[in-house]
């Protein structure tokens, strides 16, 4: 059996392997407990005073206990990496709220900027109980290639490692699709944080012909060289030409049939999206496009306004943002310091909401205004939404509104972001005093305009389209081919006259 690394050895294996560090941030100092104690009551306290839904899936009780818990993991001096992944993120992760997540402080954040931390070396694709590798770190290794089934790390089956690794991520209610990309994208960095490093790894797999075996990896440590390989991206990127840096945020590509359109929408929060719908929707409605793939997976949301906006121009019926939005205040006071942005937010807060009967304050004009359809540009044809995990927040409301609508699809994987609901309109980061760690904190909750009856899930595709293997081996989009494939059905029907 392989040990952990001892705290010591980590450190050691890190200061030989990484860049030069920021002079005004050590990420190997410990903080006493005291002080990760006091940090941790003052969160606590914001939570219970200023979340809107702390208790929404899991009830007082039960929370309680999960405070008293995590309050006593703080057992001895702690780093803010050791603090953050193993007090606060599976705290936080009990609220069940996707919105709710913990960040490292800015210190931190800056420290650990291109360094090269040892890894386990192996990248995942992750998908109900089934992990496949998607990229081996270790280029010399004949073993694992992409698509090699892995069935244990280090003697833990690889649901257990899943559901072990979910304890420690937010979601909205119990909609973990996200989850699922989250380790996918990136998952020697969670197993890393989560399980600590160990000297070498014993990784279980299934090989081509079907037989089981174990095998042994070391820990990857990268080449010194690629140090600089970060930093000249990095470079390349902060240099990126403007328009192009917008193009990564929304795209319109019409096919080359000219029978559809493919919208890649990557945020509500930044591409100048009202002058890129504007100009979208006249383009198609000029052009004759009768089908529209929106492809949305990767957008994890921004502005409500926004994705109202784009459901203007595709909901074929009046609708709200929401059915209910509340905060439990209306100011952050007492704990104004604390939170980001106070000034700010304190100002939205007071003058965007009021009281109602019910004690809460309740942002009225969203709750109440029906809004409706354009008619100018307004596009009529058939549109086949692409969704999964990663559609969140934003996003995911948009979903809720076309959901069921004559002539609107939804394609793909169930959404991350909540269907009866979520938290979020304003979510500014508390900054806790000592550790500088930080915590978001959503300040509304947002229920769905025509809410399901059941809150836990996300938002359900109409056509089902989950993870398939053979993609996966052949590295092409098997979601979007889908779509693709019933618009040319659909018109190679019409061509032949409905025959």
């Amino acid at each position: 059996m392989n040990r952990n690394l001892a705290p010591v050895s980590f450190i050691i294996i890190c200061f030989f392997y990484s860049c030069t560090v920021n002079k005004n941030y050590n990420g190997f100092k410990k903080y006493p407990r005291e002080v990760l104690e006091k940090d941790y009551t003052l969160l606590r306290t914001i939570l219970e005073e200023k979340h809107p839904s702390l208790y929404w899936y899991t009830s007082k009780d039960s929370m309680d206990i999960y405070f008293s818990k995590y309050y006593n993991a703080i057992n001895d001096s702690m780093t803010e990496q050791q603090f953050a992944w193993h007090v606060l993120a599976p705290l936080v992760d009990k609220i069940h709220c996707g919105h709710t997540s913990v960040g490292m402080s800015k210190g931190w954040t800056k420290w650990a900027q291109g360094r090269r931390f040892p890894s386990f070396p192996l990248f995942m694709k992750i998908w109900n109980d089934t992990m496949s590798v998607i990229a081996n770190l270790d280029h010399k290794d004949s073993i694992f290639k992409r698509g090699t089934l892995v069935t244990s790390v280090n003697g833990i089956s690889t649901d257990a490692l899943i559901k072990r690794m979910f304890d420690y991520l937010p979601e909205d209610g119990h909609a973990n699709n996200i989850n699922y990309i989250r380790m996918s994208a990136n998952f020697p960095y969670y197993h890393r944080n989560i399980f600590g490093l160990s000297k070498k790894y014993t990784v279980g797999s299934v090989d081509s012909n079907g037989v089981a075996r174990i095998d042994t990896l070391p820990v990857y440590i990268a080449p010194k060289d690629s140090i600089i390989k970060d930093s000249l991206t990095r470079i390349e990127r902060k240099n990126m030409p403007k328009e192009k840096r917008i193009a990564e945020h929304r795209s319109l590509k019409i096919d080359t049939s000219g029978k559809f359109a493919v919208i890649t929408l990557n945020t509500f929060s930044n591409g100048r999206l009202r002058s890129f719908f504007r100009r979208s929707f006249k383009k198609m409605r000029k052009e004759h496009i009768s089908s529209l793939v929106l492809d949305i997976r990767s957008n994890g949301g921004g502005r409500v306004g926004l994705s109202t906006l784009l459901a203007k121009y595709i909901s074929r019926q009046p609708f709200k943002v929401a059915d209910t939005i509340f905060s439990k205040a209306r100011t952050l006071g007492p704990y104004s310091k604390y939170i980001q942005g106070r000034y700010l937010n304190n100002i939205q807060m007071f003058f965007i909401s009021g009281k109602r009967n019910d004690g809460l304050f309740h942002m009225r004009h969203m709750e109440e205004k029906l809004l409706k359809p354009k008619i100018r540009n307004h596009y009529n044809g058939e549109v086949y939404v692409l969704i999964n995990g990663p559609t969140f927040s934003a996003a995911s409301l948009f979903c809720n509104v076309i959901k069921g609508q004559p002539g609107i699809t939804l394609i793909g994987e169930e959404t991350g972001g909540g269907w009866y609901g979520n938290n979020g309109i304003m979510i500014p980061d508390i900054i806790l005093p000592h550790t500088k760690t930080r915590v978001r904190l959503p300040l509304y909750r947002l229920v769905q305009y025509k809410h399901i009856n059941v809150k836990g899930s996300g938002i359900v595709p109409d056509i089902y389209v989950p993870t398939n293997y053979d993609a996966l081996l052949k590295s092409y989009d098997k979601k979007m081919k889908v779509a693709k494939e019933l618009i040319l059905h659909k018109s190679a029907i019409a061509d032949t006259g409905g025959k």
